[in-house]
């Protein structure tokens, strides 16, 4: 067997293991509290996935390229303000809220991309977790601290919206999921089919073999911030539709943890040169099923917190330990 179709079947396996790990815990959780699997609370895991999955979107692929963006959730809650911002200025246009909203976080992933490749900060990971606590002071700056509501239904549709409730087995299935299928469809296509698709991985992986294939890293690391900060964008439009409010003081909340986890636990690594669309979406998921699980079964916010950081725990270990064991594999290959 080839070392191209060897390493095809490697991923296949990891996804599929990650999916029966997602099915395992849904079993667990339906016989643990039987609402677990009603519908209207697979349609709220579904909603509660968006704006993870969205954020993820972007935190894979600065991972590809070895990278970390810290700032993608404090970049969401700061682009909510933006727009929260226009509505205590008296601007309604809805056109005009979406645009400055995307706009801003479009913007804070262009200078993470600057700060990184034209500064030459030493490592993503000091260059996003200063933006995320610039962006936290910032978000409450720009609504003076006020929480902001009553934005126009054009603004809060993503949000909020479902399908009707009179289609069999669909209804009430969240158009903010939806949006995510089409999102991660289109980046599963880009990243494997594209040239600049396949340059992210080439960056990540082997960043020399980057350079001498011509390869301009500078404009792909941008690029990638870019496209992060615009996933936060489109986070933060379906977290206004859903909670309704821009409030500056959830810049704190561990959007960027989760997104992390997401990645790992569906086959990104650290190292950079890997992940995959699919496995992120089901990541997402885990760590959604997760959450709502243990709200079902009513437990302490407190022991939430400490189960999702020892998932976060695990994964990374499951990163170190699968970087170890491909490591060991390439050198018995060599022998």
């Amino acid at each position: 067997m080839s070392k191209g179709k060897l390493k095809s079947k490697n991923k296949f396996a990891d996804r599929l293991g990650t999916l029966g790990a997602l099915l395992v815990l849904c079993i667990i959780l339906s016989f643990a509290t039987k609402n677990f699997l009603t519908q209207s609370n697979i349609m709220n895991i579904f909603k509660q996935t968006s704006v993870n999955a969205l954020i993820s979107t972007g935190m894979l692929v600065c991972l590809i390229t070895a990278g970390i963006d810290l700032s993608v959730g404090a970049n969401a809650i700061f682009c909510t303000c933006m727009m929260g911002m226009l509505l205590q200025k008296g601007v309604t246009n809805p056109f005009i809220m979406i645009l400055v909203g995307i706009l801003s976080g479009v913007l804070v992933g262009f200078i993470n991309g600057t700060l990184l490749t034209r500064l030459h900060l030493p490592h993503p990971f000091v260059s996003t977790l200063g933006m995320k606590n610039v962006l936290w002071g910032l978000a409450l700056l720009v609504v003076n601290s006020q929480i902001v509501s009553g934005f126009p239904s054009q603004v809060t549709w993503l949000g909020s919206a479902t399908l009707p409730a009179g289609i069999p087995i669909l209804g009430g299935f969240p158009i903010s999921f939806i949006l995510v299928l089409v999102i991660f469809g289109l980046m599963s296509v880009f990243l494997s089919k594209t040239t600049l698709g396949r340059s992210i991985y080439c960056v990540g992986g082997n960043p020399e073999a980057a350079r001498l294939s011509g390869i301009q890293s500078a404009n792909v690391l941008t690029f990638c911030y870019m496209l992060s900060g615009f996933m936060s964008s489109l986070a933060a439009i379906v977290l206004i539709g859903r909670g309704g409010i821009a409030n500056g003081a959830n810049a704190i909340q561990p959007y960027d943890t989760d997104a992390i986890a997401a990645c790992i636990i569906g086959g990104a690594s650290f190292m950079g040169g890997k992940g995959t669309m699919s496995g992120t979406l089901i990541g997402a998921l885990i760590i959604t099923v997760i959450r709502n699980g243990l709200q079902l079964l009513s437990v302490s916010t407190a022991v939430q917190n400490i189960v999702i950081g020892l998932v976060i725990i695990l994964a990374v270990l499951l990163d170190v330990t699968r970087e170890r064991m491909e490591a060991k594999a390439r050198r018995l290959a060599t022998q």
